[in-house]
């Protein structure tokens, strides 16, 4: 291990990159109840999610650590598949029923357009034409949107038929359970217990069954792991290809390479990466494929979009440097197939306080947008208010970007600079982004 994994090159020792490891699957392993709750929105089988979670970040982690020598973790990301769930509900909704095989089909269609951007390096390209306040924006976004399902999930916000919001019963358990939870959690987080989210579901769940307010095993969750359980291969490629759908898996692709950059780059500054080195972008690079390659892998299993967790860094805050903290998240989270009745137990409630705190920390990118130059405040604002308020997270961005090359197109034919004295800079494949999604919302107004 010493040599494959260049343990004394890299500053670290076994026993550093096993408690990094440790920290990093306690950190994260809340995705294991998580993900099951949100997706069985979507109309796939909570045990099956939950196979194929484990699966998921199990291999792909392991897969992280082995081939890229990089303490990072991958699991199915927060948003997306929040994201995954609303758009095949909100089409339901509409009379137009999507099945949970085209949403999986959409996800493992956006995973092979990802592996071909980052091996032809047009992946690199599209993250250096969105500004970065932009780019932080996303991240904002999608985190105020997670938070709204939790506090909509739990019954802490309650929507009427005329669209009015307002607060839920204090009289409804599942309201006091959830508060109980975010509390739990907020508190443990201000004192710096590792895995903080993770032991206040625990916690949650506790308190639930002491009060009566938990739910029963089931018939599905099992003891040993039953892959025949497991949604492999569950596509339907004709319905994908449909045009409404396109905008979805263009949606899958867009925000994953966004946000999986900022998590690679900013995970690998923490671990001591020199990402303007040769050496450093080959690291990141061949990080990118890896996980370019889970979102189809993923997809194959029965779960949406597999990508780095920004939560690795507390691994990485443990000491973790090399791929043994990566393997070692792995291995646990493979290990974790053999409690799915106990995460078959966990509440709602419990699940939703997790995602009111995940918004929290998802909201700590608002530090990083410019919000003293409107050129770049305005479009970010709009993102981020945009993704929550219409439940849907593709509407956020397409307003971001179309404002922006406005509004830099605008203030240069104005004269009017950047605060470095510069001029405002349009991308190429901002205007064709741009172009193309005006295109899209004209074609949707006419039908």
């Amino acid at each position: 291990m010493e040599r494959f994994f260049r343990l004394k090159e890299l500053g670290t020792n076994i026993r550093t990159e096993l408690m990094a490891g440790l920290t990093t699957f306690m950190t994260m392993a809340y995705i294991l109840a998580v993900n099951p709750a949100i997706l069985q929105g979507a109309g796939l089988n909570f045990y099956s999610v939950f196979l194929a979670t484990a699966l998921a970040a199990g291999i792909f982690t392991i897969a992280m650590g082995l081939f890229v020598n990089f303490p990072v973790a991958l699991a199915p990301g927060m948003g997306l598949n929040a994201y995954f769930a609303a758009t095949i509900a909100t089409s339901q909704a509409t009379g137009e029923p999507i099945s949970p095989a085209v949403g999986l089909t959409a996800v493992f269609i956006s995973g092979i357009i990802f592996i071909i951007l980052t091996l032809t390096q047009i992946r690199q390209m599209l993250v250096t034409a969105v500004p970065d306040s932009l780019k932080h924006a996303i991240t904002v976004g999608i985190g105020l949107f997670i938070t709204i399902i939790g506090l909509k999930n739990s019954g802490i916000m309650s929507i009427t038929p005329d669209g009015i919001i307002g607060l839920g019963s204090l009289k409804d358990a599942n309201v006091w359970l959830t508060i109980i939870g975010i509390v739990l959690i907020a508190v443990m987080m201000v004192l710096r217990v590792p895995g903080a989210i993770l032991l206040g579901i625990v916690l949650t769940t506790i308190v639930a069954a002491i009060t009566g307010n938990i739910g029963s095993i089931g018939d599905d969750a099992q003891w040993v792991p039953d892959f025949g359980a497991l949604n492999f291969w569950h596509f339907d490629f004709q319905g994908a290809f449909e045009v409404g759908l396109v905008t979805v898996i263009l949606t899958f692709t867009f925000v994953e390479l966004f946000d999986t950059f900022g998590t690679l780059v900013g995970t690998a500054n923490r671990a001591g990466v020199d990402t303007n080195t040769s050496e450093g972008k080959k690291k990141i690079g061949k990080a990118m494929l890896v996980d370019a390659i889970s979102v189809s892998g993923g997809a194959m299993l029965g779960t949406s979009t597999v990508t780095a967790f920004v939560e690795s860094s507390s691994g990485i805050a443990q000491g973790g440097r090399s791929g043994l903290t990566a393997v070692t998240t792995g291995v646990l989270f493979l290990l974790a197939l053999f409690i799915a009745p106990i995460v078959a137990l966990v509440p709602g409630a419990a699940t939703s306080a997790a995602l009111v705190i995940v918004g929290v920390l998802m909201m700590q990118s608002v530090k990083n947008i410019n919000f003293t130059d409107m050129v770049y405040a305005i479009p970010a604002f709009l993102m981020i208010v945009i993704m929550p308020f219409t439940y849907n997270i593709a509407n956020g961005i397409s307003f971001g970007i179309v404002s922006y090359v406005v509004l830099a197109l605008v203030a240069n034919l104005a004269g009017k600079t950047a605060e470095d004295g510069s001029k405002y800079k349009i991308h190429w494949l901002m205007w064709v982004l741009a172009v193309l999604i005006l295109a899209r919302y004209i074609f949707l107004s006419g039908e």
